[in-house]
């Protein structure tokens, strides 16, 4: 272990970020990585416990504990700590196809039920990993990899988010022949077009789909599969097909007044942000620049969505959560390693509290319907918030933009002869197989909306069991 009382003599620290006020100005990425010696400092700080929780990788009351792609946390924390970056890169990448990725997308369940949390606050694995992947791009230590050998299999991936491109890189470096199709015009699935450049630099998405492009990987975009070229016809050309279409089907709000203008899906809205964002001649048919924006849901969709609104010039933005607000510790029922559910103030709401002077979440509030002018535009909304006592109260709220982040409603039915179970594609997760002879899911299809990490470990499992079939 790296120091040995070091989780109790050395306090965690957080890279520094860029002051709100200033970071609402651009959409780069706004945190500040911290010196070498103080990242080995915090490496130190890892307990090397004989049972690391941060990388079991289960469902606890159904939240994540853990790193589910199982990386070896503790040997890493230790590497970095002795200042060995090529050693510590190489036992990252033993078990994370993209850390650039997962370093800063990843909300971090590893860091929830790290052990040095309990007397303490648990290590910063997240910018832990961050630091020895950017360490080694600029070292030149990721380089292009090129299989020993070629097999005669072809495989089509279907979907470039997390799961089909780490299924991709596995597939591609067992030396199979690899497609992956994209409905979209560029590539990365959600961590392109569904998280903020703010989040994660699109410059580290497109680095990593050309290195893939390099190893033999052949991506073709504004290829709808189900629509352009049918499941059926791919599957002929094709020796095994792997669905990673992800669960982008927007769950609806059907309330009276959804028809208005001005109310749309969140992820629409921030694809439409991103799209204009890489290609400023590009209109967005969505922008929230001078108008009173309301935000419903309360999840990291929705704060991705104030964050927008903001640096798009919104004129106020409030957001909507049927639950309470959290405690400030875990509370009973939410012991160790269970990630923790308490409260936090997240970039978007700093962010908002230091432009408009409040945090914009309101609290168990419950939308009941749309209003509108006589242009079919929307105007208002109208709410219950619950009170004590089980009393409610009513409210209008003025609004010209609305953006339902409520969550997806499964995968988009595009391939009506695959069986689907609550608009999730039906597949176990041993092996990913779907109804149909040679034609596998994984990711948010078969699991539904979930995190970046479960994405990626269904990937590489379902790479494995299309591997066993091929030569079955």
């Amino acid at each position: 272990m790296g120091h040995l009382t070091g989780f109790i003599d050395i306090q965690r620290e957080n890279p520094a970020e860029q002051h709100p006020l200033e970071r609402i100005k651009h959409w780069q990425e706004y945190q500040k990585p911290l010196s070498e010696d103080a990242i080995k400092l915090q490496a130190s700080r890892c307990m090397d416990c004989g049972t690391p929780f941060c990388q079991i990788g289960s469902l606890i009351n159904s939240s994540t504990s853990g790193c589910p792609l199982y990386n070896l946390i503790p040997e890493w924390n230790e590497l970095a700590y002795q200042g060995k970056w090529l050693e510590a890169y190489q036992r990252l990448a033993k078990t994370n196809n993209f850390p650039e990725f997962t370093s800063r997308a990843c909300p971090a369940p590893c860091e929830g039920s790290c052990t040095a949390g309990l007397p303490g606050q648990p290590v910063t694995i997240k910018s832990i990993e961050k630091a020895i992947i950017d360490r080694a791009f600029q070292e030149g230590w990721v380089n292009v990899k090129q299989p020993s050998k070629r097999t005669t299999k072809k495989i089509a991936i279907i979907g470039s988010g997390p799961a089909g491109l780490t299924a991709a890189d596995d597939l591609n470096q067992l030396g199979h022949n690899v497609t992956v199709f994209e409905k979209d015009d560029r590539f990365g699935g959600l961590l392109m077009y569904g998280i903020p450049n703010m989040k994660i630099d699109k410059k580290y998405v497109e680095r990593r789909i050309e290195l893939l492009r390099k190893e033999g990987i052949v991506f073709k975009g504004n290829t709808h599969i189900g629509v352009d070229i049918s499941l059926e016809e791919l599957r002929k050309d094709y020796d095994a097909v792997l669905i990673c279409t992800g669960a982008d089907k927007p769950r609806e709000l059907d309330i009276t007044g959804r028809q208005l203008a001005g109310i749309h899906p969140a992820m629409e809205y921030l694809k439409e942000s991103t799209k204009h964002h890489l290609n400023k001649q590009y209109i967005p048919s969505i922008n929230a620049k001078d108008k009173k924006v309301i935000v419903i849901g309360g999840g990291d969709t929705g704060a991705d969505c104030v964050a927008t609104a903001i640096r798009q010039g919104c004129k106020s933005v409030v957001q909507f959560g049927k639950h309470g607000k959290l405690p400030p510790a875990r509370s009973k029922t939410n012991p160790w390693p269970e990630n923790p559910q308490v409260f936090t103030l997240d970039y978007a709401y700093e962010e908002a509290q230091s432009k408009f002077g409040m945090d914009p979440r309101q609290y168990f509030i419950q939308t009941k319907a749309f209003h509108g002018d006589k242009n079919g535009n929307v105007k208002s909304l109208e709410t219950t918030s619950f009170l004590v006592d089980d009393q409610t109260e009513s409210r209008f709220w003025e609004a010209d933009l609305v953006l339902i982040a409520i969550g997806f409603d499964g995968v988009t039915d595009t391939f009506p002869n695959i069986e689907k179970k609550q608009n999730k594609i039906s597949a176990n997760d041993v092996d990913f197989k779907t109804n149909h002879d040679g034609i596998y899911t994984a990711g948010d299809a078969r699991r539904g909306q979930s995190l970046i990490v479960w994405a990626m470990q269904e990937g590489k499992k379902a790479a494995q069991e299309i591997n066993r079939y091929l030569y079955s």
